[in-house]
């Protein structure tokens, strides 16, 4: 049984053009996929429509927080983890869903250069080893050794996934390749469910996923919903950098507070620069808006492994996508549009 909570109830008046509508503010909370916390907010008629949103949300989170893992293995479930514990062995049989998570994907892959790669899996979970024992036993930390990066970094090839769309199959040429999908993901999660969640009648509803944040419409009363940029530098009192107006838009940030460790004194974030295959030290943070959840999840991540320019060039040549970068000493950088949703 999965366990949620709910927050809040609120009233609120829907003005139409023929007569007022009265919906009411659900929430819900959940701890226990993708091993992040996961709020669910929507405006319904009555308790019983939000108990068929409810379901709907929990099952999906369920079966995508399955069908993505690189850990754990379910029963009669072909997830990433078979895939890779195939690799160079057999073709895998696959969800639907792996097999549009992973063509999105190669698409972000031509798109940004390379800057985000879900087949870098034998880099990220050396890294994952290195930080996990760093934070576990912070006086013997290290960082993994270049030629060990080096030697990983050979079995990183997108041009090694091979995906046949009609069979619904995967197969990892390279027996030492691994996927990983922790770039895309929560954001693809977040963008189908309120797909399915439109489809299913709702109209005014958000969902986060550890941070990726995407809308459906406004409020309930017609406003725009309200949600934060986290500041990166969590030592200061300040919270949030801006609070943003999002309606039907998506809200994603990768940034240095989220998983690191120290090494002599020096902090190394998650986020690894497939280039250099260390993480980078420009940005503090990158937060992407855009339309579609997945799109913007995949672009915080290629963005921050870009230099300002590239990365500016990249948002300003794509449609309704803007970008907010935060330096590492505190320099805040906008694109073109992006302040255009900052709350007054």
């Amino acid at each position: 049984m999965r366990r949620w909570i709910v927050a809040g109830l609120t009233a609120i008046l829907l003005t139409g053009c023929m007569q007022a509508e009265k919906k009411q503010e659900f929430d819900a909370q959940y701890f226990d996929y993708f091993d992040t916390f996961t709020t669910f907010t929507v405006y319904a008629e009555d308790a019983g429509q939000f108990e068929e949103y409810k379901t709907l949300v929990e099952s999906e989170l369920d079966n995508y927080h399955q069908l993505f893992d690189i850990y754990h293995s379910y029963n009669g479930v072909n997830n990433i983890k078979t895939i890779n514990d195939n690799a160079g062995i057999t073709p895998v049989k696959t969800d639907k869903e792996i097999i549009r998570l992973l063509k999105f994907a190669e698409e972000e892959y031509e798109k940004t250069g390379g800057r985000v790669n879900v087949a870098m899996g034998s880099v990220l979970s050396l890294w994952h080893e290195y930080r996990t024992y760093g934070m576990d036993n912070p006086e013997r930390a290290e960082l993994p050794g270049m030629q060990a990066l080096e030697k990983a970094a050979v079995h990183m090839d997108m041009g090694q996934v091979q995906i046949n769309e009609d069979k619904a199959l995967v197969y990892l040429e390279d027996p030492d390749m691994s996927l990983d999908v922790g770039a895309v993901a929560k954001g693809y999660t977040a963008q189908r469910i309120c797909e399915k969640l439109r489809a299913a009648g709702a109209d005014s509803a958000l969902i986060s996923i550890g941070g990726n944040v995407q809308t459906i419409g406004g409020k309930g009363n017609g406003s725009a919903w309200r949600v934060g940029v986290q500041s990166p530098d969590t030592s200061k009192g300040q919270s949030y950098l801006h609070v943003l107006k999002l309606q039907d838009l998506a809200l994603v940030t990768s940034g240095i507070y989220q998983r690191f460790y120290e090494v002599d004194g020096v902090r190394y974030h998650h986020i690894i620069d497939p280039a250099t295959l260390m993480p980078r030290e420009e940005f503090a943070s990158v937060t992407i808006l855009s339309p579609n959840g997945a799109e913007a999840d995949a672009l915080s991540t290629a963005v921050f492994n870009m230099s300002l320019e590239e990365g500016q060039e990249l948002i300003e040549s794509l449609e309704n996508t803007e970008a907010f970068w935060v330096y590492e000493d505190g320099r805040e950088v906008f694109s073109s549009g992006f302040q255009d949703y900052v709350k007054d």
